[in-house]
């Protein structure tokens, strides 16, 4: 079993999860969906109870998935040590009940 993380400085964390959303938004402009997904899933959050960091990375992820437009090149391209990562978030999105990101969460699983 994963031992849990306690988050001590969280201004670093926020930062970090800042310069990761931008460069997502980068590649997202550049039409590459699956590098930003890729990035997004990098450096995710360790165990940790501290919500602020789960949800502040969950926006991060959660911009990348909703921009998958071919799940088939989607899994061809994604390496499968970033599967187990990527259904962490996607049983998260599922559990938001919002319509669109369920949908997208569904299709993608």
């Amino acid at each position: 079993m994963a031992e849990i993380v306690e988050v001590d400085n969280y201004e670093a964390i926020i930062t970090s999860i800042e310069h990761k959303s931008r460069k997502i938004e980068s590649l997202l402009k550049q039409f590459k969906p699956v590098e930003a997904l890729k990035t997004a899933l990098e450096g995710s959050p360790p165990k940790t109870k501290d919500e602020r960091y789960k949800s502040s990375n969950w926006i991060v992820v959660h911009r990348a998935i909703m921009a998958i437009k071919d799940v088939d090149s989607l899994f061809s391209a994604l390496d499968p040590e970033y599967y187990d990562i990527l259904m962490k978030y996607l049983s998260r999105g599922l559990s938001t009940g919002d319509r669109p990101t369920c949908d997208q969460c569904l299709r993608i699983q």
